[in-house]
C-alpha cells in the first residue's frame, strides 16, 4: 500500500477532529475534477454530474471517520462518487430515461489537458462523443472498470480494492467490456481499419 500524502493526512485529520471546513475545502480542491471526471463518464450529462460530484463529497464529509488512513484517499473517494453514480443510473433505468445522453460539445476528453486548435477540437469532440455513447452501452460494474483503467491509469489491484473483488475478477471484467466494446465498434463501424483504430484509442495502446 502506498503511503498517504502527508499534506493531505492533515486536512482529514483536521476534518475528523475540528470539523475544519478550511481542510475540507483543500480536499474538495484537490480532488474536484478527479470526482467530477469520473462521474461524468458514469453519467454522461454534465449538470448531472456536477450534482453527483456535490453529493459524492457530502457523503465524504459525512463518513470521513470511517476513512482507512492506510487505504489511498482518492480510491476511497472514487469509490463513494461511482457507488453513487450506479444509484442514480438505477434510478434511472426504473424511471426508464436513456442513459445514451449525448456528451456536451465542449467537453473534451477528461484525459486531455492541452489546449487544441479549432479542428483538433472538433475531432476530438466526436471522438468523446462517440466514446461516451460507447461507454453508456456498458453495464455499471463494467463501465467503471473501463473508466478506472483507461481514463485513471488504474492498475488491476487498484481497481480489484476499488471494486472491492480479486485482480482476476477485473481482468475477466475488463475482457468482456473490451469485447463488449468491440462487438459496439463493429456494428458501427465500416471497415476493420477504423474499428481497430477506434480500439486502440480508447484503449490508449
Amino acid at each position: 500500500m502506498s503511503e498517504p500524502d502527508p499534506i493531505i493526512l492533515e486536512w482529514i485529520l483536521a476534518v475528523r477532529e475540528r470539523a475544519d471546513q478550511d481542510a475540507f475545502a483543500e480536499i474538495v480542491y484537490s480532488f474536484q475534477d478527479a470526482v467530477y471526471n469520473l462521474c461524468y463518464r458514469m453519467l454522461g450529462e454534465r449538470t448531472e454530474a456536477e450534482d453527483a460530484t456535490q453529493e459524492a463529497f457530502m457523503r465524504a464529509y459525512n463518513n470521513i471517520n470511517r476513512y482507512d488512513i492506510a487505504r489511498s484517499f482518492k480510491t476511497w473517494l472514487l469509490s463513494i462518487a461511482s457507488n453513487h453514480c450506479i444509484d442514480r443510473l438505477r434510478k434511472r433505468r426504473l424511471k426508464f430515461l436513456s442513459l445514451d445522453e449525448p456528451l456536451p460539445s465542449d467537453m473534451q476528453l477528461a484525459i486531455s489537458s492541452d489546449i487544441p486548435n479549432p479542428e483538433t477540437q472538433v475531432a476530438r469532440s466526436e471522438h468523446s462523443e462517440y466514446i461516451q455513447n460507447l461507454l453508456s452501452e456498458l453495464p455499471e460494474d463494467d463501465r467503471v472498470g473501463i473508466i478506472l483503467k483507461y481514463w485513471y491509469d488504474y492498475s488491476y489491484a487498484e481497481i480489484a480494492e476499488f471494486l472491492e473483488t480479486t485482480e482476476s475478477a477485473v481482468k475477466s471484467r475488463l475482457f468482456r467490456a473490451r469485447r463488449a466494446l468491440a462487438a459496439l465498434l463493429s456494428s458501427n463501424m465500416g471497415n476493420a481499419e477504423d474499428q481497430q483504430e477506434a480500439i486502440n484509442r480508447l484503449s490508449g495502446i
